[in-house]
Formats: structure tokens, C-alpha cells, sequence
């Protein structure tokens, strides 16, 4: 008789010893723990963790913090780490403790970087409107109309016929 796959490690077995014990079964419990590797690179707990790059196992075995991040985008994500007011009231020490256990990045800024920041500062709202695409005209009411919606086509046949109506009825 062959088996058809080798069993490593008790990952494979599932709950299959822990029936055993409970339904007192010795023979089945020893057979298969004699069925399981005995190289300790093979057991369960090396398995785990196949999935992880060695940065990743390193940082977990040591417990680090996750890495400073080098930008962080305001129109992305609201929540911004700031140790400003920690270095303020606590001191350069109470920083420093704070930066290491919740990095904060290196630069924070908004949806467009500094140059194109300072070139929209100085153009109107309705371009500024335009640059992120929301073309929406407002109107002296406070109404607004998107133009997208209006059917000029439909619009100038609608005339044509109106015209031809008049033309007839003259």
C-alpha cells in the first residue's frame, strides 16, 4: 500500500489527534504521530510564516514599529501623525519616545505638491474648480447648472422645428 502525500507536520492532520485522545484511541494516536516528520525545520510553527520576507519576520520577531513613511497626503487620508504638540508640552525625551512608537512622515502636504499649490493659489476659483474637474459653473442665485446634463443637440432641433412652424403658419 502507498500514501499518496507524506504527512510534515500536525497542520495536516487538522483535528485528527485531538479525536484521537478524546475517543481514547492509542493505536490511530501513535500510528500517526510515527507518520509525522521528525525534523524540527518541518514542524508547524516554521510553516506559519513561509508567506513573510525576512524584513517582515524580523520586525515581528523584534516587535519594531512600522517604518516612517516618507509622504503623507491630506487628500488621501484624514488621520495625520503630529508629534508637534508632544515636543511643545513634553519636551525633545517625550518626542523622541512618540516617534519611535508611531513614525510620523517625513513630508506632509495636500492633493498637489507646493509648486502647483502656489500657481492655483493665484488663479480663480473657477479654475481651480476646472484643474480638479468639477466643472460646475455657479450661477448669481447660488444655483448651480452642470452642462454636461443640457442636450444642445435636442435643443437646436427643437428650434429648427419651432422655426419651420412659423415659416408655415406666416
Amino acid at each position: 500500500m502507498q500514501i499518496e502525500s507524506a504527512l510534515v507536520n500536525e497542520l495536516h492532520l487538522g483535528t485528527r489527534l485531538n479525536q484521537d485522545i478524546h475517543q481514547n484511541q492509542r493505536g490511530d494516536f501513535g500510528l500517526i504521530l510515527a507518520m509525522l516528520s521528525v525534523d524540527a525545520r518541518d514542524m508547524a510553527q516554521f510553516e506559519l510564516e513561509k508567506h513573510l520576507s525576512l524584513d517582515q519576520k524580523l520586525a515581528k520577531e523584534l516587535q519594531l514599529p512600522p517604518k516612517q513613511p516618507l509622504l503623507h497626503d491630506l487628500s488621501q487620508q484624514s488621520d495625520v501623525v503630529d508629534h508637534a504638540h508632544v515636543f511643545q508640552q513634553q519636551g525633545q525625551s517625550q518626542f523622541n519616545l512618540s516617534q519611535a512608537l508611531l513614525p510620523e512622515p517625513q513630508v506632509i502636504r495636500g492633493e498637489n505638491d507646493l509648486d502647483m499649490q502656489l500657481c492655483l493659489s493665484n488663479c480663480s476659483h473657477l479654475t481651480q474648480l476646472k484643474h480638479k474637474g468639477q466643472q460646475n459653473s455657479a450661477l448669481g442665485n447660488g444655483a448651480e447648472v452642470n452642462l454636461a446634463a443640457i442636450n444642445y443637440v435636442s435643443e437646436i432641433e427643437q428650434q429648427r422645428t419651432m422655426a419651420k412652424c412659423i415659416q408655415v403658419a406666416a
